[in-house]
């Protein structure tokens, strides 16, 4: 038996050496209350990126499904512009993801929703200025951009946190779905996007929140 396995040792270890055996195990790319939300996480199969790519906007029924299909085309990925951002950190975003209900003023919260924190770029910034502010649909983003997304995930009241963030300016990207608590007859996803910088080994508090009108 023990010869057995000293055969089966050498034959995976061979194998691992010629790079037949995975040594990448896959993991989830976010995930609530942990620090395992790292660069370079994006997985298409895994990760759902509408709140980049679809048109959710910042009005106030965040719904376009009557807008023509027309998209505007995003500018040339800036591929100098990211290789030149910082890969690792020592900061700390944390916060709370939750709409204000304009009837009565509770809060819905996002408990279980992903959140991105996305760099600031020019191209960051098109989409940011273009698509949420703007509410216009956009052409799907370029898949390099993912290799430079955060995602984490909040916990069941909101809070969320990212751990190891690199110093810089970002934006802070979630979704709450809402329906009848909000006074719509159906559930919504409303998006919410907002600014946040960080520095050095410093834990920035920063919510990520609207009020309903």
């Amino acid at each position: 038996m023990n010869k057995h396995l000293s055969v089966v040792t050498v034959v995976l270890f061979s194998l691992w050496l010629a790079g037949c055996v995975p040594t990448d195990v896959h993991k989830p790319h976010y995930k609530a209350g942990t620090q395992e939300n790292v660069w370079g996480a994006y997985d298409p199969e895994n990760v759902d990126m509408s709140d980049i790519d679809e048109n959710l906007t910042e009005t106030e029924t965040l719904i376009t499904e009557n807008m023509p299909d027309e998209r505007v085309p995003r500018i040339e990925f800036p591929l100098d512009e990211y290789r030149s951002l910082a890969r690792s950190g020592k900061g700390t975003i944390k916060g709370k993801i939750y709409l204000t209900n304009s009837y009565g003023g509770s809060q819905v919260l996002g408990g279980g929703t992903r959140l991105y924190l996305n760099p600031m770029t020019s191209y960051s910034n098109q989409w940011y200025e273009v698509s949420y502010i703007g509410g216009k649909k956009m052409q799907k983003a370029d898949a390099r951009l993912f290799n430079y997304l955060r995602f984490t995930a909040a916990e069941s009241d909101g809070s969320f946190s990212f751990y190891g963030v690199p110093s810089g300016k970002y934006f802070l990207i979630g979704t709450v779905q809402c329906g009848e608590e909000c006074g719509y007859a159906t559930t919504k996803s409303i998006r919410l996007a907002t600014k946040v910088e960080v520095y050095g080994n410093q834990v920035k508090v920063k919510d990520l929140t609207r009020k309903l009108d």
